[in-house]
């Protein structure tokens, strides 16, 4: 709260304090044709002094008056937008006068209450709602997220995002953002709820036609070149189409992707096996991991549908780990039915597209710099801009 606030307590001193503060009112509020700019600004210095003296009756009387007055003095209104809520409210909810500081001041200074009415406000721009974004108030969010007058900035959808975490409730609203990249979303993915995953994978992945085409030569000139560069080989990996790795099957226990799912399914998933799937998925250890110890599973339907695993293979790595297909009641269990009916939806580029973005990002979380942001190690603040959008959403995922 703003050390501007008064306490509102006490009664004018007098008759004539209290007519003074209403004809004050009524000058500040007359129309720009009625009265010069610097007798109005004068009258709202002196009506500014008395307000900090009187009673909320008072303050509550001129901010109703001035919240439809476009030409009132703007250190009146971010006063009275300052105090307690009842007394602000009208102008939070009506006033055209507050422009960007404003409002970013009001904010700053006053309580979620005040913060919930500014993040319904029409018109709002990107510095406001940053400046909203910083309070982790889940009513705040809420309203700033459902207004689609207030645009948002990528790095408050990069702080919105990284709350999502602590505050899943958010992740529905924020999914249906327009601002939302896919590597929020995919990143926002692991602690997002069914609905919102299904969301996810439907409208944020793409199938990468139109980079492959473009890139056809470079895989031609990488492999002349025997893949040497890391940078480059690391992002062909997430244009290419091909998905399973099928230089691993020579090194592997297992004849293809599908033996290993069939071994696993009799035996249960262990460490050698996961890694064994991963790698014949053309993916990394810390992927396949993150897949395998999901709770919702929607990624296991990702898995399958990008590597060409038949819809019958779905169960066998569902019961691998030793997961229910049925409830008690013999009802199909419901969350092995999502994950089939996700599997369902999927399109083929769409999953491979997915698979790739996690392999990418997550594998990321090796790197120093990502275990830096991971806390693992400790970075200092102005690293920040150093680091890729993968080990942004490595950071994302595995938590600070």
């Amino acid at each position: 709260m703003s050390d501007l606030t008064p306490s509102g307590s006490g009664k004018p001193h007098s008759a004539a304090q209290d007519a003074l503060v209403r004809r004050l009112i009524d000058v500040v509020a007359m129309p720009g044709s009625r009265i010069p700019p610097q007798d109005r600004h004068m009258a709202g210095d002196i009506l500014l002094d008395m307000l900090m003296h009187v009673t909320d009756r008072e303050r509550i009387l001129c901010a109703s008056r001035l919240a439809v007055c476009r030409d009132a003095p703007r250190r009146v209104l971010r006063y009275l937008a300052q105090c307690a809520f009842h007394v602000a409210r009208p102008l939070l909810e009506e006033s055209d006068a507050f422009d960007a500081s404003d409002l970013v001041e009001i904010v700053q200074n006053t309580t979620n209450e005040h913060r919930a009415v500014i993040a319904r406000r029409r018109n709002l721009c990107v510095t406001v709602t940053g400046a909203l974004a910083q309070y982790g108030d889940l009513t705040v969010l809420r309203e700033l997220l459902g207004n689609r007058n207030a645009p948002l900035s990528e790095q408050t959808v990069d702080r919105l995002v990284a709350h999502s975490r602590e505050e899943p409730a958010i992740c529905t609203p924020l999914s249906e953002r327009i601002e939302l990249k896919p590597s929020h979303a995919m990143a926002m993915f692991w602690w997002s709820d069914s609905a919102t995953r299904r969301k996810i994978l439907t409208r944020h992945a793409s199938d990468r036609g139109e980079m492959i085409a473009i890139c056809r030569d470079v895989f031609e000139m990488a492999a002349a070149e025997n893949w040497s560069d890391p940078v480059t080989r690391k992002a062909l990996q997430l244009i290419e189409r091909r998905q399973r790795n099928r230089s691993a099957i020579e090194k592997s226990p297992f004849d293809s992707l599908e033996g290993a799912v069939e071994a696993a399914a009799v035996r249960g998933i262990d460490a050698e096996i996961a890694q064994e799937i991963g790698y014949l998925a053309g993916i990394k250890p810390v992927t396949v991991a993150k897949i395998l110890s999901d709770k919702g599973g929607e990624g296991l339907a990702v898995l399958c549908k990008s590597t060409g695993l038949k819809r019958d293979y779905i169960p066998l790595l569902w019961t691998a780990l030793r997961r229910p297909l049925e409830s008690e009641a013999g009802e199909p269990d419901p969350v092995y039915a999502n994950v089939a009916e996700t599997y369902e939806v999927l399109s083929v580029a769409k999953a491979q597209t997915t698979l790739r973005y996690w392999n990418w990002s997550l594998s990321s979380a090796y790197s120093p710099g990502a275990l830096r942001q991971a806390g693992e190690l400790g970075a200092p603040a102005n690293e920040e801009a150093e680091y890729s959008t993968s080990q942004r959403t490595a950071r994302l995922v595995f938590g600070n």
